[in-house]
């Protein structure tokens, strides 16, 4: 209730609302033992909160992390879920090398271990765009400009040739052999989805330019 009192004082002070909302539960770590806390949230209760805050806040971006198992991200991703994580490390230098047994340092346990291609994978087997996009950010689409194109939906124009041109990147260059089969068929299944004639064909040339090594297209 808190959350969403926030966002709505965003709303009538500054006149936009969150860009993200992350729903973190409790994971074990050192010294702590989620059992010693009485009031958890159970999986029902988790679902139900992401629920909620998709119904509330229906503009904003909401993320789940690999603090959280597979059964329940991927149960959550149908109730308003859009960003997730994989291949995630939370030790103090955790991507660049493993740490001793002895000498952990994770903020928290990661209950879904899968890699990045894993979980990309994963998400296009569910029928799901995986996207990479940071084009918002670098093309100053931040604050209220932001928040007028999401409430509107003219956000979508940008979001879907930039997570299909972002995804073709990944499975060019970094793709197992059966991500990069299923991403080409999501890809050419979603080309003929946007609406926009001269943004579809527009797409359809960035695709092309970088399966010929060209990179950074964006909308």
């Amino acid at each position: 209730i808190g959350l969403l009192m926030h966002a709505e004082h965003l709303e009538a002070a500054l006149g936009v609302g969150p860009h993200t909302i992350s729903v973190p539960r409790i994971r074990p770590a050192d010294d702590i033992d989620p059992d010693d806390f009485t009031n958890g949230i159970s999986d029902e209760i988790f679902a139900k909160i992401v629920a909620v805050l998709r119904i509330a806040v229906p503009y904003t971006g909401m993320i789940i992390s690999t603090r959280e198992s597979q059964k329940t991200r991927e149960k959550v991703l149908d109730l308003g879920i859009t960003q997730v994580s994989g291949g995630s490390r939370t030790s103090v230098g955790g991507y660049a090398e493993e740490e001793a047994e002895d000498e952990k340092s994770d903020q928290f346990d990661v209950e879904d271990r899968r890699s990045l291609d894993e979980i990309v994978n994963w998400l296009l087997e569910l029928g799901h765009i995986p996207s990479f996009c940071t084009a918002c950010y670098r093309e100053g689409r931040t604050g209220d400009r932001f928040m007028t194109m999401v409430k509107t939906g003219q956000i979508s124009n940008c979001c879907q040739p930039n997570a299909m041109i972002t995804l073709k990147e990944y499975l060019e260059d970094y793709a197992s052999p059966a991500t990069e089969v299923n991403g080409e068929m999501m890809l050419q299944k979603e080309l003929e989805n946007i609406p926009n004639e001269k943004t579809r064909k527009l797409t359809a040339d960035y695709l092309k330019k970088i399966t010929e090594g060209e990179r950074d297209f964006r909308f």
